[in-house]
């Protein structure tokens, strides 16, 4: 597969020629632009695959460049900010942001990240397995059916629900509310105990070892990431 076109929205220079050669190093295609307006003019003339954005832009807050693409586009976009507020973090995961890099940042990180985005994009369009199998852990999709170490488990009607909902999102960062919305239907803040008693039943259920979870990864005060790597 080749390497995304990327498109950077990054006023600070020394960070966006940062990314950029260290993406073009990886034989990325890298457009860069350095305000709201430049952005989005040069993600519709060169039509990105993902977009690397700032919050903190000189004509526009980043967080209006995530709602306005939302309307009419799923492009993947990883916020790169130097906003650490989990505030922050859960408005732009819930506004559609892909995920969320915290300033000072390891390029490492960010490459790993839009590798498993790449991933993503590379799953679209092709029929969903039946069959979900990583390390110890098989789901069949359509037997609901879920075994550790080729041994049923039982998962009640929620439980599977919400492995279901973080295997389709694998590697993307999901918000207390957005699991919520999905798994009970309805949004509601007081329902956050209620998940991470269920999110306890499950990782007791599928993870070898809880002291070091495997599958389904806690980011802090935001959510929770499913991770097959």
């Amino acid at each position: 597969m080749k390497n995304s076109r990327i498109l950077i929205i990054e006023d600070d220079k020394y960070i966006s020629n940062f990314i950029e050669v260290s993406l073009k190093k990886d034989d990325y295609e890298v457009i860069t632009a350095n305000s709201a307006a430049d952005g989005l003019f040069k993600f519709s003339s060169y039509k990105p695959e993902i977009i690397i954005l700032d919050l903190g832009l000189p004509d526009r807050d980043g967080l209006e460049i995530i709602r306005d693409l939302r309307e009419f586009s799923n492009i993947p976009i990883i916020v790169v900010s130097a906003r650490g507020l989990e505030r922050d973090k859960i408005e732009a995961l819930d506004l559609g942001a892909s995920d969320y890099v915290t300033k000072p940042f390891f390029m490492g990180e960010l490459m790993a990240r839009i590798r498993v985005i790449e991933r993503f994009i590379s799953n679209l369009g092709v029929d969903d397995p039946v069959i979900f199998q990583c390390d110890y852990l098989m789901v069949d999709f359509e037997k609901r059916k879920v075994q550790i170490h080729g041994e049923d488990i039982h998962l009640t009607p929620l439980e599977y629900k919400l492995l279901r909902l973080l295997i389709d999102n694998r590697g993307k960062v999901l918000t207390h509310n957005y699991i919520i919305r999905h798994v009970w239907g309805y949004s509601g803040e007081n329902d956050t105990k209620s998940l991470r008693v269920i999110m306890a039943n499950l990782r007791r259920k599928i993870e070898k070892d809880n002291t070091s979870h495997r599958f389904i990864v806690t980011e802090v005060g935001v959510g929770y990431r499913f991770t097959d790597e």
